[in-house]
């Protein structure tokens, strides 16, 4: 059966987007923390999310959030050194994780083989890792995280993490999340902006099934789509 269509929370701009983000997200670390003692948050890379944690970073956010008790990993990274400015991590460390109390052994770059460390998230009944919150953008043809339209990566059903080899946009070498993940999340934000993205948006927001973005739907949580103006196609 088709997945219904999906009705976004629009904002004004770039700046509303990020404040909107910033208050679901430390909605839902604060939910987790106070139900589980602890939040599992996957970030994103992209510009579009910057702006959510450069948010995050400052007041109320920063004294107000249980940081101590936030465990942070990705939703997909490239595979350039941590430091490199294309680096996921590298973005996210000058945006948030600088700026913020999370102890340095619960910051945890996808790098490497992940396997190890993604046991330490807690599984669901099937065996995945389930995040309390997934960051995830959206590309112009409809990817997210490096899941991108035919890849092979897009059919995996055990593997919690697919390493890509070659990703139409630089650089090649990912390492990404992979669908049965994204899916057993309790809450996952798309942060999407900008006019560029308007076609793909409208596809995925009425479950296009050619793009990959189409097929995150939680099976046990929440789905939201925070979008700015210029990304809605009018």
């Amino acid at each position: 059966m088709k997945a219904a269509a999906i009705t976004p929370l629009v904002v004004e701009d770039p700046a509303a987007l990020a404040e909107s983000a910033a208050r679901w997200t430390g909605e839902r670390v604060q939910r987790a923390v106070a139900e589980r003692g602890a939040c599992y948050l996957a970030l994103a890379g992209g510009e579009t999310p910057r702006g959510c944690y450069q948010r995050l970073a400052q007041p109320p956010y920063r004294e107000a959030l249980p940081w101590a008790r936030v465990f942070v990993y990705w939703s997909d990274e490239r595979q350039v050194p941590l430091d490199d400015p294309a680096s996921n991590f590298a973005m996210a460390k000058a945006a948030l994780l600088d700026h913020v109390p999370i102890p340095a052994e619960q910051i945890v770059p996808l790098v490497g083989d992940p396997a190890p460390a993604l046991r330490r998230v807690p599984a669901d009944a099937q065996g995945r890792p389930r995040f309390d919150v997934i960051h995830l953008g959206l590309g112009e043809d409809g990817h997210t995280a490096s899941l991108f339209p035919g890849s092979d990566a897009l059919n995996e059903r055990q593997a919690p993490v697919r390493a890509i080899h070659d990703a139409p946009k630089p650089p090649p070498d990912r390492l990404t999340l992979t669908l049965p993940v994204l899916n057993a999340a309790r809450a996952v934000l798309f942060m999407v902006q900008g006019a560029g993205k308007r076609d793909a948006l409208a596809r995925v927001l009425r479950r296009d099934p050619a793009l990959p973005a189409s097929h995150v739907q939680p099976a046990d949580g929440e789905l939201q789509f925070i979008i700015d103006r210029a990304a809605l196609r009018s």
